[in-house]
């Protein structure tokens, strides 16, 4: 099988679940070295509380056929982060070719549906700063090993692919809004160094949160769709890790700077499918269903999969 990634080295934050996880094992499966960071290790657990650990992604990394190596990396410590650099560094002669900024550690202090101003606000500032501040910090110490080279790729992974409100709240739609806004500024500022910079999102993603959130694992997620109907069009965080791969591969990457990329236009670009063989295309799906205002319970699926 061909690595068109084999000999790149990449940086993906937040790489402990979800999104972060499901695109360094795809980029580990394109051939690429990737450091995968982030606060859970096998011996501590951040305040999200989850089991799943850097360690085991690295594996996953490796397994898939690339070289995953597992560093500890909490992004509100500009010393932890000028560690990252420091090894990235040391270790790949001051190559970095792909940075996919995808911390976040805020679901814990999300209150949707609740009024803003009747939150905690200590939680809700610190919702800002695990969202926002981590990214700026990620991007002012790993930009200089990105921008060394030409043909360097820097990812931010958000929420949605464009400006509507979806009633998450004040915080929420801050953090997600500003990292499209941070893309919009990598493209523009990345292209004088012969880089690119764009964001990219997934659609209604089933990650290991969202599972346990709606009572359902993998192999039974069809279950949730009793009470969560959307969920039919539900993707694996391995479909945006495709659509990552893609785009780390393609010479002509430049002409997404700037831009907002859902998975589903990812998979609408380069013909790639979920793990299931299917191809979610969650943005039609909303357009199209939601849109003319149409019970989704109703619609023929497979014709958005």
């Amino acid at each position: 099988m061909t690595k068109p990634l084999q000999g790149k080295v990449a940086v993906v934050t937040g790489a402990t679940r979800g999104c972060g996880r499901g695109i360094a094992v795809e980029l580990g499966a394109a051939g690429a070295t990737v450091y995968v960071t982030g606060r859970t290790t096998r011996q501590q657990r951040s305040p999200i509380n989850r089991p799943e650990t850097i360690e085991e992604t690295a594996e996953l990394v490796t397994a898939a056929g690339g070289q995953g190596i597992a560093v500890r990396c909490d992004f509100t410590l500009v010393s932890d982060v000028d560690n990252l650099r420091d090894r990235v560094e040391s270790e790949q002669d001051g190559r970095l070719d792909i940075l996919v900024d995808d911390v976040w550690g805020g679901e814990h202090l999300v209150r949707f549906g609740v009024p803003f101003w009747e939150t905690n606000l200590d939680d809700q500032i610190g919702l800002l700063r695990n969202g926002i501040e981590t990214h700026l910090i990620a991007l002012h110490r790993l930009l200089p090993l990105v921008v060394a080279r030409p043909g360097g790729l820097v990812l931010e992974v958000t929420d949605g692919d464009d400006e509507h409100y979806f009633g998450t709240g004040i915080p929420y739609y801050v953090v997600k809004s500003s990292m499209r806004a941070i893309g919009r500024v990598l493209g523009a500022d990345l292209a004088k160094y012969g880089c690119t910079g764009l964001t990219i999102t997934p659609g209604f993603l089933r990650s290991e949160q969202m599972l346990a959130t709606f009572g359902v694992t993998e192999e039974n997620w069809r279950d949730a769709i009793a009470k969560v109907p959307d969920y039919v069009m539900s993707e694996t965080p391995r479909y945006l890790g495709r659509g990552v791969a893609a785009l780390a591969a393609d010479p002509e990457v430049s002409r997404f700077a700037g831009k907002a990329m859902a998975s589903w236009t990812l998979m609408r670009e380069y013909g790639f499918t979920d793990l299931d063989g299917t191809r979610p295309d969650w943005g039609r799906w909303f357009e199209e269903v939601h849109g003319a205002g149409l019970d989704p319970t109703t619609v023929d699926a497979s014709k958005y999969r």
